[in-house]
């Protein structure tokens, strides 16, 4: 055996290419998460333990719970590109901060444009120089 490892290196350092290429391929072909629960990955506002959250169901109508209020989306998926189509959203009333934060978070929902799975969180992103948001998939 000592001898094959002098013998083929070459051939060695191409199985361990095609290795590195097949596990890179495998983490950019992980599915859409259809049928999960996912929160958005950042921290709870002063005061407060939630978070916004992704709920989304197996033909990929989603519910949206923002900062304040919650929304119905339909996601339409192709191949990385995502469109989120935003429904009605509730109307509760909250402090002003938390409903600019609602805004905010409607708008860069409406600029997504592409989605890829990096380890357990689903990552959207939308027009060059845009902030991508994170999702993680909730595991409890």
């Amino acid at each position: 055996m000592k001898s094959m490892r002098f013998r083929y290196p070459a051939a060695a350092g191409l199985a361990a290419l095609g290795l590195a290429a097949t596990v890179a391929f495998d983490a950019r072909a992980q599915p859409f998460p259809y049928g999960r629960e996912l929160l958005l990955d950042v921290n709870p506002m002063r005061g407060s333990k939630k978070v916004p959250s992704l709920d989304i169901g197996n033909g990929g109508a989603a519910e949206i719970e923002l900062w304040c209020n919650t929304a119905k989306a339909q996601l339409v998926v192709a191949g990385n590109t995502i469109t989120i189509v935003l429904g009605p959203t509730s109307a509760r009333t909250c402090a002003p901060e938390v409903m600019r934060a609602d805004d905010d978070l409607v708008a860069a929902l409406n600029q997504v444009m592409t989605w890829r799975m990096d380890n357990a969180a689903l990552v959207l992103t939308g027009a060059p120089g845009a902030r991508p948001l994170r999702f993680r998939i909730q595991t409890n």
